[in-house]
């Protein structure tokens, strides 16, 4: 590890994690720390991975922080998918944090690889998608816990032609790969399984955040109220940290800043009424306000990931609070209902405050409230973020960084 004191946090699928976390995480209060940065990764494929990639990131930090701040580091490592601009994961990636569907992901990789020429093979690969995700196909038009994406409900074939023609629109995959007849359409189907493992991912990050992370810095605020908490995350990190502030027990406020990288989720998560729709309020409404420093989103147009394919499973879900932005002009929409905030900031928010990253770097970050940072300058694909302007922009939202690297 490259920085120290660290830790690890880590969660089960289902927000759980091991005893003795929170005194452990309290006890560095007792050792001096006064600043706690927590880094939540967005995709990985091993325990092991998430680990380096947190070395990678804390890496330029000693060097940043001013004099007298003493910080301690932890990483939180849970179970997630990878959500990039990269092809479909493989089959061991996707056993390994969706073990309990091996049979499932062994099917799904065998239609994938022959590329049958029937439409009884794509309506068997709708069906194995609905299990993979545990979506009951006729929960797709009646109310449930939460929306159900249509592309898994929705007549398969249609689905991989539409997936299809949007690869072949964006460029992703060369027309030529495509081959001819039905055989073409498997090309939609890898994007629609690579969707699924979202939808997957989407729901447990904020179930991890919500029901992991929120209440364990809640027992952390009890043993050690002094110690100030600044979370940052990639992705899908980003949408888990995000939603730990729902976790939070009333009466506690350890969170000092927040700092999301290319997050994935919507750009109204935190407006009180949506433009398009102003009964309805974003997932996080308000919940900025739980902070005690400022939500800054860092973000950039050359994001991929979040600009092009995952917004086309945004618009088939026709959700357009909870999922990922759509690229303007894709399919012949700019609609902004699909905005990700990882892709163009924070929406809809009243005084929320927009930023290059050279004015970030230069004269730092507005001490509360959201704040958008085009960090397109340095971030050229999703995964772009182990970059020392990155680390000092957390810096900056902490308050802690030196005064001559301004």
């Amino acid at each position: 590890m490259s920085v120290e004191p660290y830790r690890e946090i880590t969660f089960d699928k289902d927000g759980d994690g091991p005893p003795g976390q929170a005194p452990e995480l309290a006890a560095l209060a007792r050792q001096g720390v006064g600043d706690l940065v927590v880094f939540a990764h967005g995709w990985n494929s091993s325990p092991s991975g998430a680990t380096r990639l947190c070395s990678d990131f804390f890496e330029p930090f000693p060097g940043l922080l001013a004099p007298g701040v003493e910080a301690g580091y932890a990483g939180l490592i849970w179970p997630s998918m990878m959500f990039s601009d990269e092809p479909v994961p493989d089959y061991r990636a996707l056993v390994t944090v969706l073990p309990e569907k091996e049979p499932v992901i062994g099917r799904l990789t065998e239609l994938l690889a022959s590329a049958p020429e029937s439409e009884a093979a794509f309506v068997e690969f709708g069906a194995l998608l609905r299990e993979l995700t545990d979506v009951d196909v006729d929960a797709g038009s009646v109310a449930a816990p939460e929306p159900v994406p249509e592309f898994l409900v929705a007549d398969p074939v249609a689905v991989c032609v539409r997936f299809t023609e949007a690869l072949e629109s964006c460029g992703a995959v060369p027309v030529e790969s495509f081959g001819a007849g039905l055989k073409k359409y498997w090309k939609g189907a890898k994007e629609a399984l690579r969707q699924a493992t979202y939808y997957v991912m989407k729901k447990r990050a904020g179930q991890v955040g919500e029901y992991g992370l929120g209440p364990l810095l809640g027992e952390v605020a009890r043993a050690a109220p002094g110690l100030r908490v600044h979370l940052v995350g990639h992705s899908m990190g980003a949408r888990l940290v995000a939603y730990a502030l729902r976790g939070l027990p009333a009466g506690v406020r350890p969170v000092a800043s927040v700092t999301l990288l290319q997050g994935a989720f919507s750009h109204y998560a935190f407006a009180a009424r949506l433009p398009h729709d102003p009964g309805r309020s974003g997932s996080l409404r308000d919940l900025q306000n739980r902070v005690r420093g400022p939500v800054v989103a860092c973000y950039s147009r050359y994001d991929s990931a979040l600009g092009v394919m995952y917004p086309l499973a945004s618009r088939l879900a026709n959700d357009s609070e909870s999922l990922a932005g759509v690229r303007a002009g894709l399919l012949g929409t700019d609609d902004p209902r699909w905005g990700a905030i990882g892709h163009d900031g924070v929406r809809a928010v009243p005084g929320a405050v927009r930023l290059s990253l050279a004015e970030a770097l230069r004269a730092g970050v507005p001490g509360s409230g959201c704040v958008s940072v085009d960090a397109a300058e340095v971030v050229r694909s999703h995964s772009d973020i182990c970059r020392p302007e990155l680390a000092r922009v957390v810096v900056a939202a902490a308050g802690t960084g030196r005064r001559d690297l301004r």
